[in-house]
């Protein structure tokens, strides 16, 4: 098998089965599989992503009773059987079309990642400025503190190969597992590539990143937590 996708969900029952759909036709030339991990969303995600995957044999759903982004990516990641896997937000902020070439990316390189900071890439959540800023600015002092050969430290559109996520675990809660995994792969070794999209307004509910100005700063402190710990351990 190819690719796994893994899709971590939280109350995305509006947008999984168009994901879902969206994701099968843009991978129709390869051999893969979808995991779906659902963090037992009370909106019943998982039982619309079980009724989808009751024709569609690609498709596997696994609940779980307990919650965090990281744990869950891992999860799928223990649970697939592709030779590479990606793994993506399940609100349609991220387009499936670009899984095909974050895939192809991998034919030179160990790991290949969707940015928004590099040339062609735009971050377009005009329905967030202040996530907008939030994540630039973290970009930025990711940057300053642990190289700029990565621009998109949080970015959580990647695509790995095996033998890399046979070799990094993800730790973290949030979005700061992005700039831990990224940053250890890069001191492994492995070579990473990033790839321009555009990251547009989620469709569907609320994003999970923060509320307001007191949410973000409280995640905030996790990611430069993450980013000053990194430099510490590994260096820049």
């Amino acid at each position: 098998m190819e690719l796994s996708a893994v899709l971590p969900t939280y109350n995305e029952r509006h947008s999984i089965v168009p994901l879902l759909e969206r994701l099968a036709s843009s991978l129709r030339e390869l051999t893969y599989e979808i995991l779906v991990i659902d963090d037992d969303s009370p909106d019943g995600t998982a039982a619309v992503a079980e009724a989808y995957a009751q024709s569609q044999p690609a498709v596997r759903v696994i609940r779980r009773q307990e919650r965090g982004l990281a744990s869950a990516i891992q999860t799928g990641i223990d649970r697939s059987r592709g030779q590479a896997v990606v793994w993506m937000d399940c609100d349609l902020s991220m387009p499936p079309e670009v899984v095909p070439r974050l895939h192809a990316a991998l034919a030179a390189a160990d790991v290949a990642v969707g940015s928004r900071y590099v040339a062609g890439g735009v971050d377009a959540r005009s329905n967030v400025r202040l996530h907008r800023l939030f994540s630039r600015w973290l970009n930025r002092a990711a940057g300053a503190l642990l190289g700029f050969g990565i621009r998109d430290y949080t970015s959580g559109f990647v695509c790995a190969r095996r033998n890399v996520l046979d070799a990094i675990r993800l730790s973290g809660d949030y979005g700061e597992y992005c700039i831990d995994f990224l940053h250890r792969a890069r001191k492994h070794g492995f070579r990473i590539v990033e790839l321009p999209y555009r990251n547009t307004p989620r469709v569907h509910g609320e994003s999970k990143t923060g509320a307001g100005l007191v949410g973000l700063v409280r995640r905030g402190r996790r990611y430069v937590t993450t980013m000053v710990g990194l430099r510490l351990r590994l260096g820049r």
